[in-house]
């Protein structure tokens, strides 16, 4: 152990004569805890609400998703089609055709997206999971799945033959129309089932067979507007996408979950980086008192660092020793703190101590990144809080 991290311990372990400066002492090792404590408890409550919050968006969106560069739609031959099932980390892939159209029930009127699939779409997507009532597609039929949120706006039941749930469709093609009938594509649907995902997205499609949609939209039967993958475990997506791109001729855009809700994840980037900011800037105050306690420990030990300039020890290795002194303590009370915050955590995760509603608990999860985050902010802000408060050894002082 070198020379100034051995009377760095040694100061660190022993009280001062002083009672002023060991309540000091004593502040500042509590503000460090605290300080780590409340950090990472926050950040796991926020990785808990941006877990929760993309929870809806995991199970509606695929892993990967293939979309015309230019225009609506776009072909698929059975060479291609044969060529995707030969890419390695493709477990599942799904024809998709989407489309906003205008549904009419009962004098009630809804725009939303037609959502045309393939019998492939439940391995890509578990959504019969998510079905709230009724049952799922059957393939070459006008039967459809609608939303929670469309079924309790139109007070639609399933199965119900007496009231149509009718869907219009604008039909493709230029010129003039004359008649307002044959501008639309239209046909009656029979709803066989109601899925929930949530508030934001259970109005957001009404799933049809492809082969409906294609009719609709006057499609050729190799004709889609999108592909969904389901990717295997640690496949390589890069990978995927440039096999894909070869296959296409590079006219198509493949865009992974994170991309599909950018929007959604920026935004909670923001708010995790702004929280972050926040809590730093209590802990930045909080090692102040640090900064404080190690000055009056300089003044406190003057004598004792007299003695040792005069058998020759160097300015700069005085200085280490509360340098070294300072970043122990916030290591130690870092450690303390984490320490706290991580059971605060895991009896908040195993009893759910801390409800938001009455079924539903304040979502936290524990990750090994944010401990990192917590030890390297106290570690960085700690050496330098004790760099600003050693730099007050000096030989002027000393003599």
């Amino acid at each position: 152990m070198n020379f100034p991290l051995y009377i760095a311990h040694r100061y660190l372990r022993s009280n001062s004569k002083n009672s002023a400066i060991n309540i000091i002492n004593r502040i500042a090792s509590l503000g460090i805890i605290v300080g780590a404590m409340a950090l990472f408890v926050v950040l796991s409550v926020f990785s808990g609400l941006k877990e929760f919050s993309l929870s809806f968006t995991n199970e509606i969106d695929p892993d990967l998703k293939a979309t015309p560069t230019l225009g609506k739609s776009f072909f698929v031959t059975p060479q291609q089609n044969q060529d995707i099932k030969k890419i390695a980390g493709i477990a599942s892939f799904s024809k998709i055709i989407e489309e906003r159209v205008l549904f009419t029930f009962a004098d009630k009127q809804e725009v939303t997206y037609l959502k045309g699939v393939d019998t492939q779409f439940t391995k890509v997507n578990a959504i019969e999971k998510k079905l709230y009532n009724g049952q799922w597609l059957q393939p070459n039929t006008y039967q459809v799945v609608v939303g929670y949120g469309m079924a309790q706006k139109f007070s639609m039941g399933l199965f119900d033959y007496n009231t149509a749930l009718e869907v219009m469709v604008p039909r493709p093609g230029k010129g003039t129309i004359t008649i307002p009938s044959e501008a639309f594509n239209q046909t009656d649907l029979i709803p066989i089932g109601i899925y929930s995902f949530g508030d934001d997205l259970d109005s957001k499609y009404v799933f049809a067979d492809l082969s409906l949609a294609q009719e609709l939209l006057e499609y050729q039967p190799n004709q889609i507007s999108g592909i969904e993958f389901k990717l295997q475990p640690n496949a390589d997506e890069e990978a995927i996408i440039e096999q894909l791109q070869t296959i296409f001729k590079n006219k198509i855009t493949l865009k992974n979950r994170a991309q599909l809700n950018e929007s959604l994840y920026k935004m909670l980037n923001t708010e995790n980086i702004a929280v972050y900011l926040i809590f730093t800037l209590v802990i930045v105050v909080a090692l102040f008192n640090l900064i404080g306690a190690l000055i009056m420990m300089i003044l406190d030990k003057k004598g004792n660092l007299k003695t040792l300039f005069n058998l020759g020890t160097e300015i700069k290795s005085l200085r280490n020793i509360f340098l070294l002194q300072g970043t122990l303590l916030s290591v130690y009370g870092g450690i303390i703190g984490l320490l706290l915050g991580i059971v605060i955590v895991l009896l908040q995760q195993q009893f759910e101590w801390i409800m938001i509603t009455p079924t539903l608990a304040y979502p936290v999860v524990f990750s090994f990144e944010n401990i990192a985050i917590v030890m390297g902010t106290i570690i960085t802000l700690g050496f330098l809080a004790s760099l600003i408060a050693s730099s007050r050894v000096s030989k002027k002082l000393l003599e």
